[in-house]
């Protein structure tokens, strides 16, 4: 149990004179069921004030979780033992009782471990000599019949000491429960028999085995929760780098060395004072979150999810400094805390290795060690390991070589080795000017053979952030939304891992035109290097696209980049957000948009470069953010650029190109009659054969064609595109104003999300738009029964069978309440340069069922044509873009105007969640 020092114990609960009162009331109260009535009151008042008085303590008087964990242990104790008591000596009592008929009392899992948060599960066990007695159930079935009328959920066992070693034996779970397993009250030898027994019969000669289980069920655990310990929204017990880890430490060290806290392994000569103090100070930081968590959600809540992170951050007096959020430096406080549990499973696992597993002979392993070149490194185990304790301060550089012959060789490093690193942290800093250090870390990040995972190592070790201080400033730097899953570290590496997966094709599939283009790019250098800085300077409260890039101009000389090199580093992280803000939210069929484009580009080799660092860059943000809709804008982008630098893309006169398009319908069209498909011509603005592509234009003179000889009011066709993940959606009907806002609406209800529209407005005064939508999953709508439910909808909402207002008003929230937290600032960006004829207007707020029709709503309550949207969600985030007209056809210039609609989409985009309540607790 838990050494912490109970403050005022009797303030918590004073068992005495509980005793006393309970005395009495048996005396005046012969009947045992009103005695058990009688008993209740007292217990749940005795239980209720102890928590109270614990949870004053922690919030008001700014306790720490060992303080609270030991305190809520404490009061627990005093609960069982007067209930034990009262049922043994006033329920079923016994004067001389058998040896048969004792029994003891013992805490087993976090509560025996005395590690009890405000709303743990109490684990116990029932220890009995031999096989159970009616007096032993009787008791048994008393005190937990009490203890789920306290309200508790109790987990508990009954068994012998015999029965408790044969299950130990076959069950991993069992024998570490009782490894664990903390006496409260009854009978003191059995609890010693038991652990005499379980040492001689369990313990001794199991060690290896013991350890294997633990850290395979470790392993597997990990695998379960996602293995990483840098996801923002962490599980703080079964998360990798979380309690559980620290408990399987504990764990090992009890069963292996006997001792019931890590402290006790210095003196055992098993850790240094610095790990063990590392270790309890992770330990108290995760029990502080722990109970935050506890008290805040009033539940046994294990995760940090975004809801609470700003307000368990404030109770622990994280304040916004230097422009970083208070939450922001809590949770990067929260990863370094998971990286050092890491760390010390890394060094305490060295150590059992050396102390616990035999040693292998001359193996295969070894043998073919001695034919590769391993630059005086050896073989231990299969694994990489330094000659000596002292390799690395007699040379430095070394630290450096380990991790490129690791990788060159495709071996691990021993965890011995990993902990000489460790140690030697200090010496990284006079690497950072040595050019053969940055020669040999510039060979590992641009290595053909797997650079992700030399660089996790070099992470993991604290050697990257020390290398690169630059890097440490992003290390365990989350980000306080949805969209980014990972720390910016972590995103960044799984990027470079990334971008070497699409040079070996293995995610071709993923965006086969980056996964071309990648191998004609010619300064492959400063791909990777780019890739390594792009996000280097988030966190430091300016643009960290313009920050980043002075760092880059910095670091490339140091690194060992020619001059060339370090100024397209520089660009790359300078632009690195340009083509995705293009293809995501800018009509590429604009001249204006590519001519504006390209000419920052300048070249075809940055144009590739640009196109691959896009491609890793939001594939590393997490993985339901890339879909095939998002590849194939980026590959329209890349290729109407590349056909615009290379000459290809042909100016042709306006006039040309709509002559064109409209021959080749013409000659689709044979089987119409001339003068009907002469009539359907006319029917056209120029800029609708703009707008579409050839087979696009069939298609709409198909759906018009039927949707005239049925008489359709309103005419739905829905056409599935799985390969890009996204459905068309073909509209046709007689326009009027607010038309877009209501389909927008109707889509809301289907459960859809509208991510590209084009608005068309015919000669005769009908309407054929056509709109790019997809499943709030990501995926095309191609299952027929949603195809119907969909086609239903917009039909109802447009010939008024469904009433739009108050059907969206019953519709459930699409995102989490708890995202609520994130902040999302609303703004309205209004752009008349990014197009020659229409005005560009961005609108940025949180997403909810219903935005895209309130900001459609607004625009059409202004006078506001809309020509084409650009629809995209970033997490909790909506960022909607519209190419819009005046009512003349003409871009909106007037000041007023301007104002007017700046001023009503702010108004339709106000944050609800404002004015929500703040989760308290």
């Amino acid at each position: 149990m838990s050494r912490t020092r109970i403050r005022k114990p009797r303030a918590l609960i004073d068992r005495k004179a509980l005793t006393v009162i309970l005395e009495d009331m048996v005396a005046s109260v012969p009947d045992n069921r009103d005695r058990r009535a009688r008993l209740l009151p007292l217990l749940r008042k005795a239980l209720a004030d102890g928590r109270a008085e614990v949870k004053r303590r922690f919030l008001k008087e700014r306790g720490t979780g060992a303080a609270a964990f030991a305190e809520n242990s404490y009061l627990m104790d005093q609960i069982i033992r007067l209930l034990f008591d009262f049922v043994t000596v006033h329920v079923y009592p016994r004067g001389n009782r058998t040896t048969g008929e004792q029994m003891s009392v013992l805490a087993v899992g976090g509560y025996g471990r005395g590690e009890m948060s405000p709303h743990s599960d109490i684990d116990l066990l029932f220890l009995l000599p031999y096989k159970s007695t009616p007096l032993h159930e009787q008791v048994v079935e008393f005190m937990l019949y009490v203890l789920w009328d306290l309200g508790l959920k109790v987990g508990h066992a009954t068994r012998s000491v015999d029965e408790c070693i044969r299950q130990a034996r076959a069950d991993t779970t069992i024998c570490t429960a009782l490894l664990e397993a903390r006496f409260l009250w009854g009978n003191r030898e059995l609890p010693l028999a038991l652990r005499q027994k379980f040492q001689a019969n369990v313990v001794a000669g199991a060690g290896a085995d013991f350890i294997d289980s633990k850290l395979a069920e470790r392993d597997e655990r990990h695998a379960r929760m996602g293995d990483s310990r840098y996801v923002l929204e962490p599980n703080i017990k079964d998360g990798k780098g979380g309690l559980r880890d620290l408990h399987t430490l504990l764990w090992i060290a009890r069963f292996i060395y006997g001792v019931s806290e890590m402290s006790e392994l210095v003196a055992c000569g098993v850790l240094t004072p610095d790990a063990a103090s590392k270790f309890t100070r992770a330990r108290n930081f995760l029990w502080t979150v722990r109970c935050h968590l506890h008290y805040l959600t009033n539940r046994p809540e294990e995760r940090l999810t975004f809801d609470v992170q700003p307000e368990i951050a404030a109770r622990m007096g994280y304040a916004d400094r230097n422009g970083v959020r208070g939450v922001e430096r809590f949770m990067k406080h929260y990863f370094l805390m998971a990286k050092r549990v890491g760390d010390l499973t890394r060094i305490f696992c060295a150590v059992l290795e050396n102390q616990q597993k035999r040693r292998p002979g001359l193996s295969m392993t070894s043998l073919l060690a001695r034919k590769r070149n391993l630059a005086g490194f050896r073989v231990d185990a299969g694994r990489l390991a330094a000659p000596a304790p002292d390799t690395f301060r007699k040379d430095p550089l070394a630290i450096m070589r380990l991790f490129k012959v690791a990788l060159d060789q495709n071996l691990d490093i021993h965890p011995d080795t990993l902990r000489l690193i460790t140690e030697s942290l200090p010496l990284v800093k006079t690497l950072r000017q040595d050019p053969a250090a940055n020669a040999l870390f510039l060979e590992i990040l641009t290595a053909r053979n797997d650079p992700e995972t030399a660089l996790r190592q070099m992470s993991e070790a604290g050697v990257l952030a020390r290398f690169l201080p630059e890097f440490a400033r992003v290390t365990a730097q989350m980000q306080f939304d949805m969209y980014h899953v990972y720390t910016t570290d972590e995103h960044t590496i799984r990027a470079i891992g990334l971008l070497h997966r699409l040079e070996t094709g293995a995610i071709k599939d993923l965006m086969p035109t980056a996964a071309r283009e990648v191998h004609k790019i010619l300064s492959r250098r400063a791909l990777y290097v780019s890739v390594l800085l792009h996000d280097i300077a988030k966190g430091r409260g300016g643009d960290h696209s313009v920050l980043g890039a002075d760092i880059a101009l910095k670091l490339g000389p140091r690194l060992g980049l020619s001059p060339e090199e370090t100024e397209t580093v520089s660009w790359l992280v300078r632009h690195h957000l340009l083509m995705s803000r293009i293809a995501f939210k800018r009509d590429v069929d604009d001249i204006k948009t590519i001519l504006d484009f390209v000419e920052i580009m300048q070249s075809v080799e940055r144009l590739r470069l640009l196109l691959v660092l896009t491609t890793v860059d939001i594939l590393a943000v997490g993985p339901a953010v890339w879909n095939n809709w998002k590849s194939s804008l980026l590959r329209e982008l890349y290729m109407r650029a590349e056909d615009l630098i290379t000459g290809g893309f042909q100016a042709e006169a306006r006039d040309k190109r709509v002559a064109d398009r409209r021959e080749q319908l013409a000659l689709a069209l044979t089987d119409w009659p001339e003068a009907e498909r002469t009539a359907y011509l006319e029917r056209h603005y120029p800029a609708y054969w703009l707008t579409f592509d050839s087979l696009t234009h069939i298609r709409h003179a198909r759906v018009i064609q039927r949707a005239r000889e049925t008489g359709t009011v309103v005419a739905v066709e829905v056409i599935p595109d799985t390969h890009r993940c996204v459905s068309e959606v073909i509209i046709y009907t007689e326009d009027h104003p607010g038309l877009f806002s209501k389909i927008a609406g109707a889509m809301a209800l289907a459960g859809v999300t509208i991510v590209d529209a084009r608005i068309t407005t015919m000669t005769d005064g009908m309407a054929l738009d056509t709109f790019t939508v997809q499943a709030l999953d990501g995926q095309a709508i191609a299952e027929p029964d949603r195809i119907a439910r969909l086609t239903r909808t917009v039909r109802g909402v447009l010939t008024g069978e469904i009433n739009l207002s108050r059907a969206l008003s019953e519709q459930s929230p699409r995102l989490p309440e708890r995202t609520q937290a994130l902040p999302v600032r609303p703004r309205v960006l209004i752009d008349n340069q990014a197009s020659k004829t229409h005005t560009v207007v961005e609108v940025n707020g949180r997403d909810r069922p219903g935005f895209l029709h309130a900001v459609t709503q607004a625009m059409t309550r202004v006078g506001v044509q809309i020509s084409s949207a650009r629809v995209s969600t970033f997490g909790e985030r909506a960022v909607d873009v519209f190419y819009v007209k005046d009512v003349f056809g003409m871009k909106v210039v007037h000041r007023t105007k301007l104002a007017q609609i700046r001023e009503a989409l702010e108004e339709a985009i106000a944050d609800p969640a404002e004015t929500a309540s703040p989760l308290v607790g």
